[in-house]
């Protein structure tokens, strides 16, 4: 009985750890390319109470027994397909369909990774104007440089085709690309990518190393669309759902964790 009272406990702290999951997706909803996160459980170690063995007259008994000692929580993956295409006022809005992501760098100079397009032209420290997030990091190129134009450039007039090039109307006003393409990366395994916040990730050994689409011809080339943002991959009902679950699941260990009280309490009174 004291065994059951751990491993109810240990489903407890599970369904704890699961509920804030949740909430935290329900938190981002509205978040710009954030993804989904799920909680997944693994069971703990198995007990035996009983071998494989004999019984008195000598019939084999071919299955043991063993009792499981309760679950914890295995990891926290998070789900990489594509959002909702939301449309958006801003001429620097950009959406990613397919497997890319865009680079950033961040504070520290390193080089992260994101989904989240909401992109704004600031000033750049040595001239021009720059593209950078609503943070100020600076968006790099496929060529991993800073993507900084003349300031002659109305931002307005900046268009960005399906694959990522820039490009600015000539005096006819056709869109001319000005051999600057916006860097798109792809990861071996983007579930093994370390997740700094919402929408911000890093590289890890377990993700692999970047794969650049502009040189790498056997990625399948993602495509931006401009004008749009990448909405969040959250689904409210499928959250819901997952509430209730994870609610009654809190609940029925609670239960466990009183009826082995009460029979602990039994046999207390048994001694009187």
């Amino acid at each position: 009985m004291v065994r059951s009272l751990w491993t109810a406990a240990t489903g407890m702290i599970a369904q704890q750890n699961n509920v804030d999951v949740i909430a935290n997706n329900l938190a981002n909803v509205n978040t710009t390319g954030y993804k989904t996160e799920v909680n997944e459980f693994k069971s703990l170690l198995y007990q035996t109470l009983q071998t494989r063995t004999t019984s008195a007259s000598g019939d084999p008994k071919p299955i043991g027994a063993q009792v499981g000692l309760g679950v914890r929580n295995a990891s926290i993956s998070t789900i990489f397909k594509d959002g909702p295409l939301l449309e958006s006022n801003s001429a620097s809005a950009f959406a990613i369909s397919g497997d890319g992501f865009f680079s950033v760098r961040g504070e520290d100079g390193d080089t992260y990774y994101t989904r989240n397009g909401n992109f704004i032209w600031t000033l750049a420290s040595g001239g021009g104007i720059m593209l950078s997030t609503t943070d100020g990091l600076p968006v790099y190129s496929s060529t991993g440089n800073p993507i900084i134009l003349s300031s002659d450039y109305m931002t307005s007039k900046i268009v960005v085709t399906a694959d990522g090039s820039v490009c600015y109307p000539d005096e006819n006003n056709n869109a001319q690309p000005l051999g600057i393409t916006i860097g798109l990366f792809q990861f071996s395994n983007p579930g093994g990518l370390e997740r700094l916040d919402e929408t911000r990730f890093q590289q890890t050994a377990a993700s692999g190393a970047p794969m650049n689409e502009a040189t790498n011809n056997a990625l399948e080339k993602s495509k931006i669309t401009q004008g749009y943002l990448e909405g969040s991959g959250v689904q409210v009902v499928d959250e819901m759902v997952n509430m209730i679950v994870a609610q009654r699941a809190y609940e029925m260990n609670s239960k466990a964790i009183t009826a082995s009280d009460e029979m602990l309490q039994q046999a207390n009174n048994l001694k009187r």
